[in-house]
């Protein structure tokens, strides 16, 4: 019992001495059979293995990581502290991309987020069928990197408890993957909204190595982040995607290592078309047919600019409702606005008109309303067309002297009383000679609609090219 008992003795203190020293000497007696827990019991035994301690690395000051314990620059410290710098390298499989509505600046994006590293304590040697160890049972009893996330957003739960996977290789390599579910806050020009492209990010971090401990690298250096095949998305169109290392001065902790995800997504413009910018459009230029209607027909015209503006107040506010809220002026503050102001212009436009044909008439032809002036007129004009071509030729000679004072010349007469009339130059009144005529107020209320006819559809598409053009060559430079 004393042989035996100093055998185990001695067996501790080897042991204990193995930890001390960092060895990583490879297991080979696990015989084909073994199964990977019982691998993994193994490797795992808290004799042998701490979790607490990051995986040992190489440096040219003592091997595998670990400083000698009579080395001055770990004096107070622990014989097994490490100072080699762990490489993890990451990888990102896109997997679906969300996005509860078209004009939301919140998008949820799931993906599996790879991290690999070397820890030689893990190595074995196996005669069995294994490529790798299952060790999701024993993710507890594992050295994980302290990956944390750094974004504006949100965590989403995971539809199934199970959404990680953790896999041992023979020569020490761990591969931990992870499913995630973001919600993240995106960054957009709301000013030329809908024409902006959300910039959407976030960034992965140690939480307590600082960057001479950790590094995180992206593996193979893959500039784009990978897309699964059956990637899915929903209201969210990525246009491009990156993988970069932190910028300084948005690292929020110098000293430590963090990597970057940016996703660039773009509106659906056919959406803003086909919901806000066409029915706009139809709206407005509905606006202008009551220029071509009588200048009396007021029902009609009536109807139609406070249905078109009724239908432009619905159409807009209800998409309003949806639209992130902002103090600034955006792109569909401008196109509402102006869209309004064109069909409220062509309502006062038929006001005007009306007020103006409805004028009394400053001189004696009266135009019923209702009724064409120009039948109204055609006796007099035909009487007047009769009594030039009764009028006596002038001679070639006398051509430049033609007497004003005809018999048959219509003058106005100011001898009739109080309202002016007119007579023929023998009836023997006092004459004079008729003076131009004013233009009727009809007239001028038609020549109103007849220049709007022209300048509201001309002003209206000068509009539509400079908002078009304006804002789109604003979201491509802001690019």
């Amino acid at each position: 019992m004393g042989t035996t008992s100093w055998l185990l003795h001695a067996a501790a203190i080897l042991l204990s001495l193995s930890l001390v020293t960092g060895s990583t000497e490879i297991f080979d007696d696990f015989s084909d059979g073994k199964s990977d827990k019982e691998i993994l019991d193994e490797l795992l035994r808290k004799e042998r293995y701490d979790k607490r301690l990051r995986p040992p690395v190489p440096d040219a000051d003592f091997c595998c990581g670990m400083r000698k314990p009579s080395d001055p620059r770990v004096a107070g410290t622990s014989p097994t502290q490490h100072s080699g710098k762990l490489l993890v390298n990451v990888s990102v499989l896109l997997l679906s991309l969300a996005s509860p509505d078209e004009s939301s600046l919140k998008y949820e994006v799931e993906f599996l987020l790879e991290q690999q590293w070397y820890d030689p304590r893990l190595r074995y040697s196996n005669h069995s069928n294994f490529e790798f160890l299952n060790a999701i049972h024993h993710n507890e009893e594992v050295w994980l990197p302290d990956t944390y996330f750094i974004m504006h957003g949100d965590f989403k739960d995971p539809l199934i408890p199970v959404h990680f996977a953790l896999r041992i290789y023979r020569n020490g390599t761990v591969v931990y993957l992870m499913r995630r579910h973001l919600i993240l806050s995106c960054q957009g020009s709301l000013h030329i909204f809908p024409f902006d492209d959300p910039l959407c990010s976030f960034a992965m971090e140690s939480i307590s190595y600082e960057q001479k401990y950790i590094t995180y690298v992206w593996k193979n250096s893959e500039e784009t982040l990978r897309k699964s095949p059956s990637l899915t998305t929903l209201n969210a169109y990525l246009i491009k995607n990156a993988t970069t290392e932190c910028e300084k001065k948005s690292i929020w902790r110098g000293n430590y290592s963090c990597l970057k995800v940016d996703l660039s997504f773009t509106r659906d413009r056919a959406f803003y078309f086909t919901t806000v910018f066409i029915p706009g459009i139809i709206l407005v230029t509905s606006s202008f047919i009551t220029f071509w209607l009588e200048w009396n027909a007021v029902p009609a015209r009536v109807m139609i600019g406070v249905t078109t503006m009724l239908n432009f107040f619905t159409t807009s506010n209800g998409f309003r409702s949806t639209l992130p809220v902002v103090s600034n002026l955006t792109a569909m503050n401008v196109w509402d606005g102006v869209c309004m102001c064109f069909i409220y212009a062509s309502l006062l436009e038929f006001v005007c008109v009306n007020y103006v044909g409805r004028k009394r008439p400053l001189h004696n032809v009266v135009y019923r309303p209702g009724e064409n002036p120009v039948t109204q007129r055609l006796p007099a004009v035909l009487s007047r067309i009769g009594i030039i071509m009764a009028t006596p030729l002038v001679r070639q000679g006398d051509k430049n002297k033609r007497d004003t004072s005809a018999p048959n010349e219509i003058v106005t007469c100011t001898n009739c009383g109080p309202n002016p009339c007119t007579h023929s130059a023998n009836n023997g009144c006092a004459t004079e000679v008729r003076k131009k005529e004013p233009p009727h107020p009809i007239r001028v209320a038609k020549t109103i609609d007849v220049i709007a006819r022209v300048t509201f559809p001309i002003a209206y598409a000068i509009f539509l090219i400079f908002f078009f053009v304006h804002y789109k060559g604003f979201s491509n430079s802001s690019e």
